[in-house]
């Protein structure tokens, strides 16, 4: 390997911790949080509903929605099945391929 080139790995260790690590788990938690809210703010925007009328349907506020889909927040399981509810969407869990 090139002496500029680094894996993804070692660029991940550098920069977020080692796997395992306080740090790495923020980073975890952060990145799961913002791709929560693009696939919740992806659906809304597909749907054509806006983040008050989502916000009424599962009885929230628009803030908290935005905060949501800013990746701000995580919402909890319960409420993650009753915005994919309101959007008119299904969760699928299937187990992977290997």
């Amino acid at each position: 390997m090139e002496a500029n080139l680094k894996s993804v790995d070692e660029v991940m260790n550098q920069k977020f911790g080692k796997v395992g690590s306080p740090e790495r788990e923020n980073f975890r938690r952060e990145a799961y949080s913002y791709c929560m809210g693009q696939i919740i703010h992806d659906a809304r925007k597909q749907e054509k509903v806006t983040q008050e009328e989502l916000a009424k349907r599962i009885g929230a506020s628009k803030s908290y929605i935005s905060r949501i889909e800013k990746g701000l927040i995580e919402p909890g399981v319960s409420t993650f099945y009753r915005i994919i509810e309101a959007l008119g969407l299904r969760i699928e869990i299937v187990k992977p391929v290997v």
